[in-house]
């Protein structure tokens, strides 16, 4: 890897944190941002998910992007890619594969909130890329956007359905300043699930294997290592439910018991009742018409707009105004 910036530090990290807690947990009802989940365990369990048969999301984008990495580069001449949420990076193989034999590729700037992870990733990149640049930013795509790299035209790859984890607020305010960062004619390759039938959806989070199950309860652990507290995770069952009016799966904790829990780092004493729920994510699911319609409000212009076979996933290509 050539370069590793620093936008979010330790103190940084445990700031957030400290602030998501107290406000999420002395809420009415409580919920948890699942940006919290993705400590090195976390981040190992997710991907555990991505292989599950009942987690479609995963399959069906990797699907498209083999189909459409090609016309991808052809319409971008992007030389410089960025990924927001960039995990491990696997799937980006194949946009990177493609502008490199479109010979337009020159960077690479995989930015992630987990520096562990980050370091991984964009190290085995630079390792199997020779002569490519590879720029990690350690940040928070909801806070450090507009320090992203400027290495030429750039095409920013926001995959694995992230965006659903939005609320609409957030999704629109996200939406505008990723336009804001961009110049006119840059690039959005945005992975987006569709809406599709409950018995598809709700088992690809609530698989019978229970790995989400313990992935919901990787947040607890992250409480109890990094805020002192004292969750008893085993004490909460994992719940998923599809909500049809706002067309999103929630992904819950409840707790089989009642418990009081403290929270030394914050002062905070928490008290649950037995069957009382935390949220802890929100899994959006889109229509064609919705899309281009938030794009279009945060100044975004779709040129074009792939599915997998089944349509329960998207691939939305869109230009800045």
């Amino acid at each position: 890897m050539d370069e590793l910036e620093i936008q979010l530090d330790e103190h940084d990290y445990t700031d957030l944190l400290r602030a998501d807690a107290r406000a999420g947990l002395s809420a009415t009802p409580k919920w948890l941002p699942p940006k919290w989940f993705y400590d090195a365990r976390g981040s190992e369990l997710f991907e555990q998910i991505t292989r599950l048969p009942e987690y479609y999301p995963t399959r069906a984008e990797r699907q498209i992007l083999a189909a459409r990495a090609g016309e991808v580069a052809a319409t971008t001449s992007a030389r410089t890619l960025v990924e927001l949420g960039s995990g491990s990076s696997e799937k980006t193989r194949l946009l990177l594969d493609a502008l490199r034999d479109a010979g337009t590729l020159a960077t690479f700037v995989p930015l992630d909130v987990s520096d562990t992870a980050l370091a991984e990733a964009a190290g085995a990149i630079a390792g199997d890329y020779p002569g490519l640049r590879v720029r990690g930013v350690v940040g928070d795509f909801t806070r450090h956007l507009k320090l992203l790299p400027a290495d030429g035209a750039r095409l920013v790859a926001f995959l694995g359905g992230t965006i659903g984890n939005l609320l609409p607020a957030d999704r629109a305010r996200f939406l505008s300043e990723l336009r804001d960062s961009l110049e006119p004619g840059e690039w959005l390759l945005l992975g987006a699930g569709l809406v599709t039938d409950p018995d598809v959806l709700v088992p690809a989070y609530d698989d019978a294997a229970g790995v989400t199950a313990e992935f919901n309860r990787n947040v607890l652990h992250v409480l109890n290592r990094e805020l002192g507290a004292d969750f008893d995770a085993s004490a909460f069952d994992h719940v998923a439910v599809w909500d049809e009016e706002q067309e999103w799966i929630e992904m819950r904790l409840r707790a089989g018991r009642a418990m009081t829990v403290h929270l030394p780092a914050l002062d905070l004493t928490v008290e649950f009742a037995a069957g009382e729920e935390l949220r802890t994510e929100v899994s959006a699911k889109f229509r064609r018409e919705s899309l281009t319609r938030e794009l279009a409000g945060a100044g975004f212009d779709v040129r074009r707009f792939w599915t997998d076979p089944d349509a329960r996933y998207s691939l939305t290509l869109a230009s800045s105004r």
